[in-house]
C-alpha cells in the first residue's frame, strides 16, 4: 500500500522529469501536479509560446497516460469531441465511434476559439466523467483529466468561457515568461531536438489512481475546514467582488490542500498549505467589480486573507 513518503518521492520524480522540458517553472509544475493528484481539471491561460501545450504533454508522458489533443476552432463540432453513432450495415445497428475525449488526459488547446455549443460538450465529461451520445451514456476511462489552454491577449475569433465551465477547472495557472538563464538553457536543450521526444514515464496510470485515492486520507482538522469555508464565504461577502466563489471552489481548495500536504510528506493540512494554493484555486471563479478590475487578484486576496483569523493546528 502506498504511503505519504512514497507520494512525496513520486512527486519529486515527476517534477524533475517535467523540468527536462519546462525550464524554470518548478512552482507552476507543482501546481499542475496538485490538480492531477486531486483528480481536478486544469486551465492554462497565458500569452502564446510560453509552453502551455508542452507542459500538458510532458505531464501526460511522465504519468504514462493515454493522451489526446483537440485543437479547438470555430468550426469544431461537439461530435468531433465526444464521438458519433454510425450505422453499420453488416450488423444492422448503430455503433459508437468514440471521439478524442475517450482518453486519460485530454488537451483542449485554445479552448476559447470554439463556439459555446462546442465548449459545452466538455461540461458533462468534466463533472461526471461520462459522455452521452444519442441518449446512450459512455463512461470515461479512469484516470481522466482535462487540460485546457487559452491565450489571454487574443480576442478576435474567440468565445469567452462561461462561468459554469470556468468553475469546473480545479485550478488556473499562468506560466509567464522564463527568466534569462532559463531561456538560454531552453535554447541549448532544443538545439538539435525537442527534449519531449525523449521523455520517459515515471509512474503508471494505476499508480496514479493509487495516489489519487491515498491523498483522500490526509487529515483536515475542523479548524482548517472552517478556515477554507471562511475564505470562500469572504469572497461572496466582499465588496470588491460581483461574484464570489462557489461551493465547488471550497471542494477544490479542500482536495488540493490535501494533495499539497501529501507531496510534502505530511498526513495533515496546515494553514500555510491553504494560503499557497488559494489564488490558483479560487481567482478564476471570482468576478471583481469594475473599479477593482485593474488591481491584481493577488493583492486583493492578500488583503482578504489578512481579514480572516488563521487557525491554530
Amino acid at each position: 500500500m502506498i504511503d505519504f513518503n512514497e507520494i512525496k518521492g513520486i512527486s519529486a520524480e515527476v517534477i524533475n522529469n517535467v523540468e527536462k522540458v519546462i525550464i524554470g517553472k518548478a512552482f507552476e509544475i507543482r501546481l499542475t501536479l496538485l490538480a492531477v493528484f486531486s483528480g481536478g481539471h486544469i486551465l492554462f491561460e497565458d500569452v502564446p509560446g510560453v509552453g502551455k501545450t508542452m507542459l500538458a504533454r510532458a505531464i501526460s508522458s511522465s504519468l504514462g497516460c493515454s493522451f489526446k489533443r483537440i485543437q479547438f476552432t470555430p468550426d469544431l463540432l461537439p461530435s468531433d469531441i465526444t464521438g458519433v453513432s454510425i450505422y453499420n450495415q453488416n450488423i444492422n445497428k448503430f455503433e459508437f465511434r468514440p471521439g478524442p475525449v475517450i482518453s486519460n488526459i485530454v488537451l483542449a488547446d485554445e479552448i476559447n476559439r470554439a463556439t459555446p455549443k462546442t465548449q459545452s460538450s466538455l461540461l458533462e465529461c468534466m463533472e461526471e466523467k461520462q459522455v452521452t451520445v444519442d441518449g446512450i451514456t459512455h463512461r470515461l476511462t479512469e484516470p481522466f483529466l482535462v487540460i485546457a489552454t487559452q491565450n489571454s491577449i487574443e480576442y478576435e475569433g474567440t468565445f469567452p468561457l462561461p462561468r459554469a465551465q470556468l468553475d469546473r477547472f480545479a485550478i488556473k495557472i499562468r506560466l509567464g515568461y522564463p527568466g534569462q538563464k532559463a531561456e538560454e538553457e531552453l535554447l541549448l536543450k532544443q538545439q538539435k531536438k525537442h527534449p519531449i521526444l525523449d521523455l520517459e514515464k515515471v509512474i503508471t496510470p494505476d499508480k496514479l489512481l493509487e495516489v489519487q485515492e491515498k491523498v483522500k486520507d490526509v487529515y483536515v482538522s475542523e479548524n482548517i475546514r472552517k478556515y477554507i469555508v471562511s475564505i470562500v464565504q469572504k469572497t461572496r461577502e466582499n465588496l470588491r467582488f460581483t461574484l464570489g466563489a462557489s461551493p465547488r471552489g471550497s471542494i477544490s481548495l479542500f482536495k488540493i490542500s490535501q494533495v499539497y500536504a501529501a507531496i510534502e510528506g505530511r498526513d495533515y493540512v496546515i494553514p500555510d498549505d491553504i494560503k499557497k494554493i488559494v489564488i490558483p484555486c479560487l481567482a478564476h471563479r471570482i468576478i471583481p467589480k469594475y473599479e477593482f478590475e485593474n488591481k491584481s487578484m493577488e493583492n486583493i486576496f492578500f488583503e482578504l486573507l489578512d481579514e480572516i483569523e488563521v487557525p491554530v493546528v
